[in-house]
């Protein structure tokens, strides 16, 4: 595990790599902020998009997709002013927290509300032609998606649950959900989620100070430590997807770990991770 870089962001999330630019961008949540840096660390440009920036993901046409507080929004480019799209809620709240892409190009992101209160939030979906569509409803703190090559299966993470779920995937619907890993409390709760080239997921624990690694059946087949307790989400990236890049928050941070608090952090595991998937909008 090594540190990339000073700490820059005050609630990093939602890391990916952007294979056309060479980048890992990741957001700076609840400063609004859109962060990149090269690979193997270097200048991290930011770029302000709005009260909120829960989550990112490049375009297929170029540009980037963005969940802002209370929906979507698209860059033309990625230092363009965002051009908002439609809110999907009026209730100021309720935010955007963590999402992704899959296989067709779609953007899923999912909301909580602020005090976390339960069932507050909802997964939405964001189709290559602008249309949204609610997926799920009664989520308490919508976090990690990611879906396997074939593109059939989707783990994702209610927070609150302590789980991760599996839901078979068609055409932008989930059914069937499942329980696939519980994590104990003492552990901490699981957050943002990627997965290997070997269908392994790997999870961040918020609370937990560690990412860990599961086989498709649940079994927990690595834990890695990280210096702050509250390590948000996880993504593989550089030019070999080599690299897994691990993003931190500074909330509740103590004096120590204010050293390393909001700091992206890489670490080398020995399988490394799938091809990301962009927006086709």
């Amino acid at each position: 595990m090594e540190q990339l870089g000073a700490p820059v962001a005050g609630h990093g999330e939602g890391p990916c790599w952007d294979p056309a630019a060479g980048l890992v961008r990741w957001v700076d949540l609840e400063r609004g902020d859109l962060l990149a840096t090269p690979p193997g660390g270097g200048p991290v440009t930011r770029h302000h998009v709005g009260t909120v920036a829960a989550a990112l993901r490049p375009r297929a046409a170029g540009g980037l997709v963005v969940a802002v507080e209370r929906g979507f929004a698209l860059l033309d480019a990625p230092d363009a002013p965002p051009r908002l799209l439609p809110e999907l809620w009026s209730d100021p709240t309720v935010r955007m927290n963590d999402g992704g892409c899959d296989l067709a190009g779609r953007f899923y992101c999912g909301s909580m509300g602020y005090d976390g209160r339960p069932g507050a939030g909802a997964l939405h979906r964001l189709d290559p032609d602008g249309s949204t569509h609610t997926v799920l409803t009664g989520v308490t703190i919508s976090n990690g998606l990611a879906f396997t090559p074939d593109g059939a299966t989707a783990y994702y993470v209610d927070t609150a649950t302590g789980r991760i779920d599996a839901f078979d995937a068609h055409d932008g619907v989930l059914a069937r959900r499942r329980p696939v890993v519980s994590v104990p409390p003492a552990d901490g709760a699981p957050d943002g989620l990627t997965l290997d080239a070997q269908g392994h997921l790997w999870v961040a624990l918020w609370g937990g100070g560690a990412i860990r690694r599961y086989s498709p059946a649940g079994e927990l087949a690595e834990h890695v430590p990280v210096p702050v307790r509250h390590v948000t989400a996880c993504t593989f990236g550089g030019a070999d997807l080599a690299t897994l890049y691990i993003t931190t928050s500074t909330v509740d941070a103590t004096d120590e770990e204010h050293r390393y608090a909001g700091a992206l952090f890489t670490h080398r595991p020995a399988v490394g991770g799938l091809p990301p998937l962009p927006y086709a909008g």
